[in-house]
């Protein structure tokens, strides 16, 4: 589908992901009508389009009427609403499963032609985490209401807003230790050559095992994807996971982390028991994202199964991240060393 001119509704279209994806229908032509809980929050993404290009409107994913009059006359709707915390009525549950329903619904009734899905590449319905279990639930629920939908399940996300690098970068400013979830905490021996002998001698290693492997996408790689998949017919009805080109353990993550903020942090093992624990007394922080749920997200990882289409095969070469961290981790190097660069 030629996106020029076309209506495209892009529901939950003022987070992370939804930014770029506004951003890149505004280049593409479309006119964008982006569907929000709060329309004054979302203003800035007016900018990203000519005049009258982007608007901005009121819609609830579990608000079945608010989401008619949302994809009214659309000719696309993207939905990216999800919850990563469920908060107050906000439950992994209505959002991920009865507002998935909701929208499909909403879309069929008024003659959408495409809806694109953006699920989550840790959806299924074996995992320890609520969020996992009731991302895979919801694609069951889009499957039986709109069959040619388009769903994509992106792996952990990394940009300038990401929730992952910035948030441990934030960490290792005011930390001297950082957490690998799901390590056990006794060090592994390893041998090792001496300096000046022949003999080797045994080195503890903690957090040997890494933690969970990893495949982060870039954000904008995925924003990309999810225009492609609009022209594309034949990706109508499937599956596909989007991931970055490398794996990665959690503690290579932290690794590339702090070698780009200059930060030097001692990496701990944090077993599953003490990480739940300290998520359970980190939900009561107003704010916070950390939970028990994504503790388990954590610990189960981030990789694709192998058994659908990825993001190559919607034209999307993906780019490597540590082409992408010095874009915004910089702004966490301690202050001497950014005056250092700027003279």
């Amino acid at each position: 589908m030629n996106t020029q001119g076309r209506l495209v509704s892009v529901i939950g279209g003022a987070g992370f992901l939804g930014r770029y994806v506004v951003q890149n229908l505004a280049r593409a032509g479309a006119r964008v009508r982006v569907c929000v809980r709060d329309t004054q929050d979302a203003q800035f993404l007016k900018i990203l389009g000519d005049v009258g290009q982007v608007s901005i409107v009121y819609a609830n994913v579990c608000n079945p009427n608010s989401l008619l009059a949302a994809v009214d006359g659309a000719d696309s709707v993207i939905n990216l609403a999800g919850v990563l915390k469920k908060r107050g009525k906000n439950s992994y549950e209505r959002v991920h499963v009865e507002g998935v329903r909701n929208v499909a619904k909403a879309a069929k009734a008024e003659g959408v032609k495409n809806l694109i899905h953006v699920s989550s590449i840790s959806a299924n319905p074996d995992s320890r985490s609520a969020y996992g279990r009731t991302k895979f639930a919801g694609e069951q629920a889009l499957a039986e209401e709109f069959p040619d939908a388009v769903i994509l399940r992106p792996s952990l996300l990394i940009g300038p807003e990401d929730q992952f690098m910035n948030t441990f970068a934030k960490m290792a400013g005011i930390s001297p230790v950082l957490p690998v979830v799901g390590c056990p905490v006794l060090p592994k021996i390893k041998m090792v050559e001496g300096v000046a002998s022949q003999w080797r001698r045994p080195v503890l290693e903690f957090c040997s095992m890494g933690g969970a492997n990893f495949q982060p996408v870039y954000v904008g790689d995925v924003a990309d994807a999810i225009i492609n998949s609009l022209n594309n017919k034949s990706a109508r009805g499937k599956i596909f996971e989007l991931t970055g080109p490398l794996t990665y353990t959690f503690k290579r993550l932290l690794k590339l982390m702090l070698a780009e903020t200059e930060r030097q942090c001692l990496i701990v093992p944090a077993p599953i028991p003490l990480a739940l624990t300290q998520a359970f007394f980190m939900e009561f922080i107003p704010g916070s994202i950390v939970s028990r749920d994504q503790v388990w997200l954590m610990v189960e990882g981030n990789v694709k199964s192998g058994e659908c289409p990825t993001i190559e095969d919607l034209g999307i070469t993906p780019k490597n991240i540590e082409s992408v961290l010095p874009t915004y981790l910089r702004s966490y190097r301690p202050q001497k060393y950014r005056r250092a660069r700027e003279v």
